[in-house]
């Protein structure tokens, strides 16, 4: 029997703006994180992601390459950003050329256990827990469901 790599967790090559909070394990590498930003635990941040201050990560969050954050964001717990849409029918495997970028503005409140693919979302704009986005979010609202569908403005 052959004995498995054993891979540690932890923080490594980071950017920390000012008075940064993170609460452990965490898994964050490669990445920048502006100031005032709250990472909760069992939280992934990969590399060439960038966090905009004053952001609210919550638990169990996966925050993949090519993810940048507008200022004053909440990330509900167990949020999901996708890069790999499977264009050849699975995983890129490797062919990072096959990844898209997510752009996420300010003032951006993503409830628990959504699904966010590489789009953009424009400022002021709220996703309701469990929702999945598909597509651009270009108006400022209150979006939620599988798809995502604009269900009020913001007052």
């Amino acid at each position: 029997m052959g004995a498995p790599l054993l891979k540690k967790s932890g923080i490594v090559n980071v950017k920390f703006g000012d008075n940064v909070v993170v609460i452990e394990p965490s898994n964050i590498y490669g990445c920048t994180i502006g100031d005032g930003v709250f990472i909760g635990p069992f939280v992934e941040i990969q590399k060439n992601v960038l966090i905009g201050a004053r952001t609210k990560i919550q638990s169990h969050a996966f925050v993949c390459e090519l993810v940048h954050l507008g200022e004053d964001c909440f990330i509900g717990h167990g949020v999901m950003f996708i890069n790999d849409l499977f264009v050849n029918g699975g995983p890129a495997c490797g062919d990072r050329s096959l990844w898209k970028s997510t752009l996420i503005g300010s003032h951006v409140s993503i409830g628990s256990n959504a699904t966010i693919l590489p789009v953009n979302i424009c400022d002021n704009v709220v996703i309701g827990a469990g929702s999945v986005v598909l597509r651009d979010i270009t108006e400022s609202g209150i979006y939620a469901g599988n798809p995502a569908r604009k269900i009020s403005g913001i007052e």
